[in-house]
């Protein structure tokens, strides 16, 4: 039998703490809309200092302002970061000295292989894959030196399962899962968890514009994409919402998921159960 405090619980009490970050800093990346601008208006309601990054700079201008409205007294401010992460060397730059690293941006583009532009194939590895690298590489040392971090890497039911027509995004989210093992593993001895979100298909503008390529590559009108391919597969039948996912994110930033790491949360409406 284990002494008395030897395998004791972290958390306080009976019931889960609520998520303060105050004193916490958290990058979220493409932050000004969708996934990303939900995860930044909970991390700041959570308290936390939030560093924005997205290129569309108008669109972290209106997030500013609408975190500025929703902030309660122990709110963190949003602060807007204009960076298209293309450049990685300015992306490993500016995860210095980040407690919560939210590694959210992404793109996609619908075509088949033997049509997949190979300049939009490196495009999207670079911004999906390698970006979030040398996030991670520019957020660990301090993460490490304090003794803390959260990584949540932003995946997709995509990262464990195929669609056809969809090879630059299967490939990049794959490669995510496998990357946030990795930190996991190496984070652990530091207090370092690093996790992957994986929804289904969410309300956002990425998946609308693929309402019109899936229409186009699959030849069936636009209005049957939703239903029969997009939602073909998931037993809850409707759009997961981007409060959702934020929820998730800010579930693995909390006390009670200091034990959670390496692994996949999963929000798919029962996809990946088939």
């Amino acid at each position: 039998m284990s002494s008395p405090g030897a395998l004791s619980s972290p958390l306080p009490g009976p019931h889960p703490p609520a998520l303060d970050l105050r004193g916490r800093t958290a990058l979220v990346t493409g932050a000004a809309g969708g996934i990303g601008r939900a995860c930044a208006l909970r991390l700041a309601a959570a308290g936390a200092q939030v560093r924005a990054v997205d290129r569309d700079a108008a669109g972290l201008a209106e997030l500013s302002e609408a975190a500025g409205r929703v902030a309660g007294p122990a709110g963190g401010a949003v602060e807007p970061y204009v960076l298209d992460l293309t450049d990685l060397d300015a992306a490993e730059r500016a995860a210095a000295g980040t407690d919560v690293l939210v590694n959210n941006a992404g793109i996609q583009l619908v075509r088949p292989i033997e049509e997949f532009p190979p300049d939009v194939f490196h495009t999207v590895l670079t911004v999906m894959l390698e970006a979030p690298f040398r996030l991670i590489r520019g957020a660990l040392p301090h993460m490490y030196g304090q003794g803390w971090g959260r990584i949540v890497n932003v995946s997709s039911v995509h990262g464990l399962r195929a669609s056809p027509f969809k090879s630059a995004y299967v490939a990049a989210k794959h490669g995510l899962e496998g990357l946030s093992k990795t930190a996991a593993l190496e984070g652990a001895p530091h207090g370092v968890t690093s996790n992957c979100v994986n929804p289904g298909y969410v309300r956002t503008p990425l998946v609308e514009k693929q309402l019109a390529d899936q229409a186009q590559a699959h030849g069936i009108p636009e209005e049957r994409v939703l239903s029969e391919v997009l939602l073909t597969d998931t037993a809850v039948k409707r759009l997961l919402e981007p409060e959702e996912v934020a929820e998730a994110v800010a579930y693995l930033c909390g006390p009670q998921a200091s034990f959670v790491t390496g692994t996949s949360l999963v929000l798919d409406g029962g996809w990946t159960a088939h």
